[in-house]
């Protein structure tokens, strides 16, 4: 079985209600070649059913369901907080798609649409699910004077929370976790922002940009994004020369022990060592 795209080993399992016959045999088809387990359901089935399926993601095409589906949708949502579920239906207004989104949606795609946008998004909700859950489990990040606290999703220096966006945090959460390894733009924007990089797209850049300012206007002393020209960036935090953080680490790095220095290792060569043995036995 293949498994989902770009993102971990375990499968995905989809269910999707909805009636439109064509779109339906288009995305089947998409789907068996993916390898991924799917069902069609014609209707609204219990939320006990959907539990016992052990979905990764659930599409809903609202149509489908009536006047009834604003409360299915908020049912789904609030009894599996788990479940990531994208709404697929016909045009619709911005009161709509806002008021999905707040009863629990992850994501609304209008129709008419391609099958493969569908699986593109879904792909993204089930990673950004996945992410979470990891990020739930994950302790704090230290280095330096930042603390990146992914349970919070807050950066904070001496403390004090440092403004950034959800975008900037999700970037400065993934350099971070990466030990000090250089991450490719195209493997940042793929991570970050849930698809594959168009050829010219700076967004990677402008972001690194906004988030360095933060970072510098908060914690002088320190830079923590380096660049790898032609390639793409580096997390360490390493203090900025002439600091007194810099000073400190100097200071470190050549204090002596404790317990003084160590004492120094007298050198004799055989000789000396012969010679006194003479003087001791004579």
């Amino acid at each position: 079985m293949t498994t989902e795209r770009g993102t971990s080993a375990q499968p995905l399992r989809l269910a999707v209600i909805d009636t439109d016959s064509g779109f339906l045999q288009v995305l089947d088809k998409r789907l068996e070649r993916l390898g991924w387990e799917h069902r069609t359901l014609a209707s609204a089935v219990p939320v006990e059913t959907i539990v016992a399926m052990r979905l990764s993601a659930l599409v809903v095409d609202l149509a489908v369901l009536g006047p009834s589906g604003w409360e299915y949708l908020h049912r789904l949502c609030s009894e599996l907080p788990g479940l990531g579920v994208v709404v697929c239906t016909g045009q619709s207004t911005v009161a709509q798609r806002v008021r999905g989104l707040r009863l629990g949606a992850d994501d609304w795609l209008s129709k008419p649409c391609h099958p493969e946008e569908l699986i593109a998004r879904v792909e993204a909700v089930v990673r950004r699910r996945r992410r979470a859950d990891a990020r739930a489990e994950r302790g704090p990040v230290a280095a330096g004077e930042l603390e990146i606290r992914s349970d919070r999703f807050q950066a904070f220096v001496d403390g004090r929370s440092v403004d950034l966006t959800r975008r900037e945090f999700e970037l400065i959460e993934l350099l971070a976790g990466s030990e000090g390894r250089v991450l490719e733009r195209e493997e940042i924007y793929q991570r970050v922002w849930g698809y594959a990089m168009a050829r010219g797209d700076r967004s990677v850049d402008v972001f690194v940009r906004k988030l360095r300012q933060k970072l510098e206007k908060a914690s002088p002393e320190w830079r923590y994004i380096h660049t790898h020209f032609g390639v793409g960036y580096r997390f360490a935090a390493e203090p900025v020369d002439g600091s007194e953080a810099a000073d400190r680490e100097f200071e470190a790095a050549t204090a002596e022990p404790a317990d003084g220095p160590a004492p120094a290792t007298l050198a004799l060569d055989a000789g000396d060592v012969e010679a006194e043995l003479r003087a001791l036995t004579s």
